[in-house]
């Protein structure tokens, strides 16, 4: 078919490609043999399109017969969906169930064209192993940007994400990786993740001069401004920015003012503790408390709100106790120990799902600094004091109609004991 029309995967999908799209797929990619690229253009370029346009080329020119296609859990099924409408192929979506009921024992084995959610294969071992005994034609990975790895100073942590690109790359003969954002500032960091691509090229430590920093063979970006139309006009409209200044109320001053040298002073104690993944929980912690804050008054009214029900749930409980009688309720909270990868995890979660994963950091950040300074249950009296506070704070729509004296007078007080 490929003989008869080199584009003929252009006329037999359900698209209307855009210039961009086709010069990615017949001029930056299908020359290449073997594939192992960035694609790396703006948002709302139609990454999904120029990678559904690259499958449907291959499997014409009979140059791919086993596909797998890694994505974030969040995006797995738009991936399904839009490969089977608009280029007729039909994906199958690895799951937990499939793998125990197929009758190999091996799902990666059975199904040709396959989706994985990439935190479901990077956090098992067993799943791992069983890729392990795969071989592929063509693997495409989705916001590939999340296949980290760091240097701390001559040592290289690598996530469980970048472990398992490794493997991808070693698996396949097509290698193709597709994100908006593939510099994240540090060049070193920039130039480890390359290495997915080109272990020999990109290997050891940046240094100037010493690694080729041209990746224009193995990359490819274009940002939204040099997208155009077939007929020259650009695809997206121009983009203008203004900066609008917000003046702070004396109360909003002041309380940002009170948190800010709290997750200063509290940053400090974290960077003490012996543990450096719970250090780097607590100043997670403190980042949300800061982040809400700055987010807007609804964001810190249903923060406070959610604390409140947690607090008259503990004060039930202590009141309980103290009368000598027993509860079901007890709330002591383990502080998990999070890693870079887990605050990621973060940024795929709906809206619910992370706030709930927040208030849960919080809650045992708290407890956890109430062991470290020798206090592990706040007695009935504060309790109390917090709640009557959060009362009067939570009982007000918006956040600069709270009366001033006491809510600041308060805090400046007692903000320790709230955060």
């Amino acid at each position: 078919a490929h003989l008869f029309d080199p584009m003929m995967a252009v006329y037999t999908s359900n698209i209307e490609p855009l210039p961009h799209q086709i010069s990615a797929v017949y001029e930056d990619m299908l020359p290449r043999q073997p594939l192992r690229f960035v694609l790396a253009d703006d948002p709302g370029a139609g990454k999904t399109i120029m990678a559904g346009l690259l499958i449907r080329e291959l499997l014409m020119r009979a140059d791919a017969k086993r596909i797998l296609i890694v994505a974030p859990g969040a995006l797995a099924e738009q991936w399904q969906d839009e490969l089977f409408e608009k280029f007729a192929t039909i994906f199958e979506m690895f799951s937990k169930e499939k793998q125990e009921q197929c009758a190999s024992g091996n799902y990666f084995v059975e199904q040709d064209f396959l989706i994985a959610r990439l935190d479901q294969i990077s956090r098992s071992e067993e799943y791992q192993n069983l890729l392990k005994n795969t071989d592929w034609d063509l693997i495409i990975v989705d916001e590939a940007h999340k296949l980290s790895a760091h240097y701390y100073g001559q040592k290289v942590e690598k996530t469980k994400r970048f472990e398992l690109g490794e493997l991808l790359g070693s698996l396949t003969r097509h290698f193709l990786l597709l994100t908006a954002t593939p510099h994240n500032g540090k060049e070193e960091d920039y130039q480890i993740w390359l290495s997915l691509l080109d272990g020999d090229r990109f290997y050891g430590k940046f240094r100037e001069g010493a690694h080729k920093v041209d990746v224009t063979d193995i990359m490819r970006r274009m940002v939204k401004e040099n997208l155009l139309k077939f007929d020259g006009t650009p695809l997206f409209p121009e983009r203008i920015a203004h900066t609008v200044p917000y003046k702070l109320s004396d109360e909003e001053t002041q309380l940002y003012k009170v948190v800010t040298v709290y997750v200063r002073e509290e940053f400090n104690r974290a960077e003490k503790l012996e543990n450096g993944k719970r250090a780097g929980t607590v100043g997670f912690a403190l980042t949300i408390l800061q982040r809400r804050l700055a987010s807007s008054p609804e964001a810190i009214y249903q923060s406070l709100r959610r604390r409140g029900v947690r607090l008259e749930s503990k004060l039930r409980e202590m009141e309980v106790l103290q009368r000598g009688g027993q509860s079901n309720t007890i709330l002591h909270y383990d502080l998990k120990e999070y890693d870079q990868e887990d605050f990621e995890d973060l940024e795929d979660a709906d809206s619910n799902e992370a706030e709930a994963t927040e208030d849960e950091i919080l809650d045992a950040t708290i407890e956890m600094h109430n062991k470290m300074t020798d206090n592990f249950s706040l007695s009935l009296t504060q309790i109390d004091l917090l709640n009557r506070y959060h009362n009067e704070f939570c009982n007000k729509n918006k956040w600069t109609s709270m009366p001033a004296p006491i809510s600041i007078s308060w805090l400046e007080k007692n903000y320790d004991l709230y955060l």
